[in-house]
């Protein structure tokens, strides 16, 4: 699938455009972005080198030379995080690995108490072990027909038709999702639940096969999110993820209803939910 080093080295190369760093671009160029010789002189080392680099015929590189690829390659912070973690892959073992038997009891019960923002609890597989009733109401659909330990967002965004409709902006969603597994599968090469999902949406997703092959890492912690009700229409939160002590594999997100609209509508879901 083309999710090692080499492969993220040519698609951030593939990206930079020759006139952001100086260089002369134009309708000559045969491949889009940078030549490897280029990138090599802007990151100091040899086009030789930089070349085995790509082609994964030399391993583990040097911090100096990842300090180098990074600058050259105008990588973020994210990014230069997975470029690390592409050349220095560690070793997981199951610890290393999210819970598999359900949310802990107190965190179930403070999902149950946060009575008026939907809360779940996610891992970083967007595996959904937990959710409070309203969350479990407002995204019925994603969650519906599955035990805690099967229901996962990105399989219904990506396999499941309805999802298109559900999330308004599908597309920057789908993107995203993309981009945040394929940073947590080079933190945790040895998840072969992980590996396993993923596949699956590669086999049956032609929108997650493009989005893979682009080769973007994204991390988001909190923004908007705007969702299509069956019933109530569209609906807009501001989500916010807080780590859960004790797991870093895993978040709890809330979803904040905008003032308004929403927020009514959200009173109303409450009263159903109740009932």
């Amino acid at each position: 699938m083309g999710d090692g080093l080499g492969s993220f080295l040519k698609s951030r190369r593939a990206r930079l455009a020759p006139e952001s760093v100086g260089l002369p671009g134009g309708a000559r160029r045969r491949v889009p972005g940078l030549r490897r010789e280029e990138l090599a002189q802007l990151a100091g080392i040899s086009v030789e080198y930089y070349q085995r680099l790509e082609q994964g015929r030399s391993h583990r590189p040097s911090p100096e030379v990842l300090d180098a690829l990074a600058r050259a390659l105008s990588l973020d912070e994210v990014e230069r995080a997975h470029l690390e973690a592409l050349a220095h892959p560690r070793r997981t073992g199951p610890a290393a690995r999210p819970d598999e038997d359900g949310a802990r009891p107190e965190l179930q019960r403070l999902l149950a108490l946060m009575d008026r923002v939907p809360a779940m609890i996610i891992n970083d597989r967007f595996d959904v072990p937990a959710a409070n009733p309203l969350a479990a109401r407002l995204f019925a659909g994603a969650l519906a027909g599955q035990d805690a330990a099967g229901r996962n967002l990105a399989r219904y965004l990506f396999l499941d038709p309805a999802a298109r409709d559900f999330y308004v902006t599908w597309d920057e969603v789908a993107a995203a999702t993309a981009a945040q597994l394929r940073l947590v599968s080079a933190r945790h090469p040895g998840d072969h639940a992980l590996a396993g999902l993923i596949d699956e949406l590669h086999a049956g997703s032609a929108r997650f096969r493009e989005l893979w092959a682009a080769g973007d890492v994204q991390l988001r912690t909190f923004g908007v999110k705007n969702l299509r009700h069956p019933a109530l229409g569209v609906l807009a939160f501001h989500y916010e993820n807080f780590g859960v002590p004790g797991d870093p594999r895993r978040r709890m997100v809330t979803l904040t209803p905008v003032e308004g609209a929403t927020e009514a509508a959200l009173q109303l879901l409450s009263t159903w939910t109740a009932g």
